[in-house]
Parts: structure tokens; C-alpha cells; sequence
């Protein structure tokens, strides 16, 4: 019975361990207009696009944190399959931080164009 007890919590705690993996939803990238041929009202939508997938991203990481910090535990406690979801979510929490850096970056790239463009 023992033996029945601890492989139903193992595999609950594989299984739960898997929902939390798949909790977080990653945002994808918003389009970014051509600045050298893009309307201010355009810049001003790729500028809304941007804080939209910011505010997003911010939440995803939130939501990792959580998923992150159960699976350590889960890890700790000597569950084998948590390591690799821990480090998966890892990478992904990483990922969306290098996807808001390469956002800002190609945002302020289309602004410097923008007004190259439109000098007044």
C-alpha cells in the first residue's frame, strides 16, 4: 500500500510539475513600423504595441517567478523530473527579457529614423 501511496504522489507531483510549466503564457513580439516611411499616427500604434507587450512580458515573468520558485522546491525535494522544467523555465523568463531588450532597441531604431525623415 506504501509502495501504491508514493508512486500516486510521484506522479502527481510529475504531472503538476508539468502544469506549471505550461502556466506562462510568452508574449510574442509586436510589428514595428518603418520609421523612414511610417505616419506618426503609426509610430504612435508600434509605441502602444510596445508597452502592450512590456506590460505582458512583466506578467510572464511574474507567472514565472511562481512556476520557477514551486518547481525548485520540487526539485529539491528530490523530484527527477523537475529539473529539466526548471531550467526550461528559466530559459524562458531569460528569453523574454532578451526579446523586451531586442523590442526596445528596434523601437528606438524606428524613432531615430522617423524623425531622419521628418525633421520637423
Amino acid at each position: 500500500m506504501k509502495i501504491m501511496t508514493t508512486s500516486i504522489a510521484l506522479l502527481f507531483t510529475i504531472f503538476a510539475g508539468q502544469a506549471l510549466a505550461t502556466d506562462c503564457e510568452l508574449p510574442t513580439l509586436p510589428a514595428i513600423p518603418d520609421g523612414s516611411s511610417a505616419t506618426m499616427e503609426e509610430m504612435i500604434k508600434g509605441q502602444q504595441g510596445v508597452k502592450a507587450f512590456q506590460a505582458a512580458a512583466a506578467e510572464f515573468r511574474a507567472c514565472q517567478d511562481d512556476t520557477m520558485a514551486e518547481l525548485k522546491a520540487s526539485v529539491e525535494e528530490g523530484n527527477p523530473g523537475a529539473a529539466p522544467k526548471y531550467e526550461a523555465a528559466t530559459a524562458d523568463y531569460n528569453e523574454s527579457v532578451a526579446m523586451e531588450e531586442q523590442l526596445a532597441e528596434q523601437f528606438n531604431q524606428a524613432i531615430r529614423t522617423y524623425k531622419a525623415a521628418n525633421p520637423s
